[in-house]
């Protein structure tokens, strides 16, 4: 769909102010009604929270600007599968969809390592869209990557 590539370019421009700043890239936005809401990116080195993650932050600002903790009616869009952690917030905040980018091998909630976001034992499920533009995502973590790699063994 056109519309999931035009806000994941808007959750690319959030993970680039992440990488600005050391941080993954990774990027988030939240969309309600057609509008980008919320918006956020990686801040897990720069707070050193847990929680800081571009989905955590997405969902928290989201929740203050609809002032409810259920997001009943947006999609959220990150760069990258969501982790654990963040596959959880995203079903307590009943989000109903999901797009990512990227897959995350290591970590991904959302399908690769197993579907969090699925599961009928929970009271809530999310739809989920994947790979959606999952080259420019990936290229992303993996040039930060290569960088941290060379950086350390330059050292």
């Amino acid at each position: 769909m056109e519309s999931d590539r035009y806000y994941m370019k808007k959750a690319i421009e959030e993970a680039e102010k992440a990488e600005a700043l050391g941080e993954v890239p990774i990027g988030a936005v939240l969309v309600h009604e057609g509008e980008v809401i919320a918006r956020g990116h990686n801040l897990r080195e720069t707070t050193q929270k847990t929680s800081s993650h571009a989905e955590c932050i997405t969902i928290d600002r989201a929740n203050d600007v609809i002032g409810s903790w259920r997001l009943e009616e947006c999609t959220l869009y990150v760069t990258l599968e969501p982790c654990p952690m963040c596959a959880g917030a995203i079903l307590q905040s009943r989000i109903p969809v999901l797009v990512y980018g990227a897959y995350d091998r290591k970590a991904g909630c959302a399908g690769t390592l197993m579907n969090l976001l699925d599961d009928d034992r929970f009271n809530h499920r999310t739809a989920i869209r994947a790979g959606v533009m999952e080259e420019e995502c990936g290229e992303m973590l993996s040039s930060f990557f290569r960088r941290i790699r060379k950086k350390r063994k330059d050292k």
